[in-house]
């Protein structure tokens, strides 16, 4: 939503079409959104959990993770893993904190270090010394990591250097790097038609396999528990899920609260909203909020499926919907993205807060105690968030701005999304239109094929969604997150159990250490405290052009 953004759109960047991102309004804004996803599910925990059996994989991983910290075995070994994590914690602190002297200027310091060649730096190809990354890339799994390198050698590698190579033929050879009527267009545009094509396919995907599971347990309904002290259910149930299910019903939250709650949440939403963005009316906010409760049960229906959320494709539905409703002259293009932040935080919080229910269900927990945390937790987000959003943005004036160090990618590609939905195709340049239509057949071509094949097989089958996210951004944390896998592959090799036993240890403890020090490294620059040295590389010719620039004589 922010001018920094909307100048490097080039379309759509009017005063109706830009609001700054402030304090005040953020909070307000997450405050009155992001309780309904909780009350709009709470009524059918018991049909998801109990009744349906949905497995929600990573709510039950963690139920069993937690569950095995309270054995003799796994509390000895918990030790071992916070130790693990505290010493490279403390050592990816003491990196970002060492890389900081070296970035006084732009362009300086190890994230810029020309690892391949300066060539390769210039398209983007370079191991960023990123801690964060390293970590990400040993947490990721393998296919992941593939895929991104695969998307980056693809685009950076091949497709940008053809395109660019028509520079003047095919666009203005005039325009600024920034303009979308440019090479930036196609950067930002194919790697959108790839998102939506897998974000298409997934949906469409999981929204049959939500309609054929309603209708596969609706019609064997001897099948549901609905009469818990039947003989057969007794003899089939385990003593567990009986305690289990006996705790879950036992401890549970009124249905009325819940209505009430999301009923009182949407009149104080559909009232405040529209005076925070007068672009989204209030018929808008009453249309999303009829239909979300449908979507949210889908997200959490298809997530306890599948463990796959499609809250961003809830959202981009909402970009396009809306945007379009509103119209390009009534600010359609900050509606449509107000709209995408309504509609992500009621299903996404939906399905969190399932899988949460399913961890809680495992461990023997209370469920009103679990919806009282997670309500908790939610308003502590709606504070936290736009605070930790706010140092950032403050402390570092460029950011957002491509090429940087925090260019916020998706913040473009969100833009560019609500602009395609409110202008239609006139933004794009020319043959661009082509090429993501083959981009979107392909990602949900290659989807098929990985459905067709089998796990056997689709583990070696690049994730279209993964490959576009390098198209814009570039490829140099694609680098990083392969050496990641890289290290956890030859440590499995070396020690298989304790690679297990300690990999996401180690990662988490390389992600935080360096994601702590931007806190510092923040508070620094607000103080304006500025790096002593910018280690910077250049080539053999531009080097003597610097020294004898500086030493004339």
């Amino acid at each position: 939503m922010s001018e920094v953004v909307a100048k490097q759109s080039a379309e759509a960047n009017t005063p109706l079409n830009i609001k700054n991102p402030h304090l005040g309004w953020m909070i307000g804004f997450l405050f009155t959104v992001s309780f309904l996803g909780l009350f709009s599910v709470v009524p059918l925990r018991k049909i998801m959990i109990v009744d349906f059996k949905l497995t929600y994989p990573s709510g039950t991983a963690t139920a069993h993770l937690i569950n095995s910290f309270h054995t003799p075995q796994g509390a000895k070994l918990a030790k071992k893993q916070v130790r693990a994590l505290g010493k490279f914690f403390s050592f990816s602190f003491l990196w970002g904190f060492f890389q900081w002297f070296f970035t006084s200027g732009d362009g300086c310091g190890f994230a810029n270090f020309p690892t391949f060649g300066l060539e390769a730096y210039e398209n983007k190809f370079y191991f960023d010394f990123s801690a964060t990354y390293v970590g990400v890339g040993m947490i990721c799994p393998y296919l992941i990591n593939v895929s991104l390198l695969v998307g980056s050698i693809l685009s950076w590698g091949i497709m940008w250097p053809l395109i660019g190579a028509q520079k003047g033929k095919w666009y203005s050879a005039d325009l600024s790097s920034t303009s979308l009527h440019g090479l930036q267009g196609y950067k930002v545009f194919i790697a959108i038609a790839m998102i939506l094509g897998d974000g298409l396919y997934n949906f469409i995907k999981v929204l049959g396999r939500t309609i054929v599971g309603l209708y596969k347990q609706f019609k064997n309904r001897d099948a549901l528990p609905v009469n818990d002290r039947s003989p057969s259910n007794t003899a089939t149930i385990s003593y567990d899920d009986k305690r289990r299910t006996e705790l879950f019903l036992k401890d549970r939250i009124p249905s009325w609260i819940a209505v009430t709650g999301y009923v009182v949440m949407a009149i104080v939403s559909i009232v405040t909203v529209p005076h925070i963005f007068p672009q989204l009316r209030w018929y808008h906010i009453l249309t999303m909020y009829i239909i979300a409760p449908v979507l949210a049960f889908c997200n959490a229906y298809g997530c306890g499926l599948t463990d796959w959320s499609l809250a961003s494709t809830y959202g981009k539905l909402a970009i396009f919907t809306i945007g379009a409703w509103a119209g390009s002259a009534n600010g359609g293009v900050l509606a449509g993205l107000a709209a995408c932040g309504v509609m992500m935080n009621i299903v996404s919080t939906a399905s969190d807060l399932m899988q949460d229910f399913k961890t809680g269900y495992m461990t023997l927990a209370s469920p009103r105690s679990m919806f009282l945390s997670q309500a908790i937790g939610t308003a502590m987000g709606c504070v936290i968030s736009p605070c930790v959003f706010w140092l950032f943005y403050k402390a570092f004036p460029d950011f957002g701005q491509t090429g940087t160090a925090y260019p916020a990618p998706y913040a473009l590609v969100y833009r560019n999304m609500s602009i395609l939905g409110v202008e239609g195709f006139s933004a794009l340049p020319q043959h661009c239109l082509m090429i993501c239509y083959i981009f979107f057949a392909a990602a949900v071509f290659v989807n098929g094929v990985r459905d067709a094949v089998g796990p056997k097989w689709s583990r070696f089958i690049p994730l279209p969604m993964a490959m576009a996210i390098p198209f814009y951004i570039g490829g140099y944390f694609t680098i990083d997150m392969c050496v990641g896998s890289l290290i956890l592959f030859v440590w499995r090799k070396l020690n298989r159990p304790k690679a297990d036993a300690y990999s996401s240890a180690v990662a988490s403890g390389l992600i935080c250490g360096e994601g702590i020090w931007t806190l510092p490294s923040s508070v620094l620059a607000l103080a304006g405290v500025k790096p002593p040295i910018c280690m910077k590389f250049l080539s053999g010719a531009t080097n003597v052009k610097v020294d004898s620039f500086l030493n004339p004589s």
